[in-house]
């Protein structure tokens, strides 16, 4: 980036945002170790490849067997062409598939660290859903939600620990 005028002011930016931070005896570190990804569509079987690549154990979870077994098959796909274009080795493909199990039960989803919501744009639907997943899920769990036109501040409203919740 050159040094000009805009971008010394986005510096500025950043690092008054970064002071602005809790303290660090406030924070918190949470440790994720496994992920649970809701929807096994386009979002959510991207986000559950890419947390499998990263490391993570992931369980992908729809509402039909149908949907999850499509979602396999497009993290398979997707992997296989990485494999072939040279930007992944079949060995690490293997390992980043075997790290995703896929399921149409949402109770599964109670001993992950983190919980991705990649479900239709339907409020209510999103909603319901953060209030079973506060339900299902261990209580230091992060909800995630991938919405891209629902107010987090709505969907965190649902659930009964808000501060927990988080867009994505």
């Amino acid at each position: 980036i050159r040094a000009s005028v805009a971008s010394r002011g986005l510096g500025d930016v950043y690092k008054r945002q970064s002071k602005a931070h809790a303290p660090p005896h406030t924070r918190q570190r949470v440790e994720i170790s496994s992920i649970a990804v809701l929807g096994a569509g386009q979002m959510g079987n991207g986000i559950a490849q890419v947390a499998a690549c990263a490391g993570y154990e992931v369980t992908m979870i729809d509402i039909e067997q149908r949907f999850v077994d499509h979602g396999m098959a497009s993290i398979e796909s997707s992997l296989a062409k990485l494999v072939s274009k040279g930007r992944m080795d079949e060995e690490a493909a293997k390992a980043a598939l075997s790290r995703v199990r896929a399921c149409t039960d949402r109770g599964e989803a109670g001993d992950s660290d983190l919980v991705v919501e990649a479900i239709p744009e339907i409020p209510e639907l999103k909603f319901s859903t953060f209030s079973e997943l506060d339900a299902i899920c261990k209580p230091k769990a992060i909800l995630a939600s991938n919405t891209s036109s629902i107010s987090i501040d709505a969907i965190a409203a649902s659930p009964t620990r808000p501060a927990r919740v988080i867009g994505m």
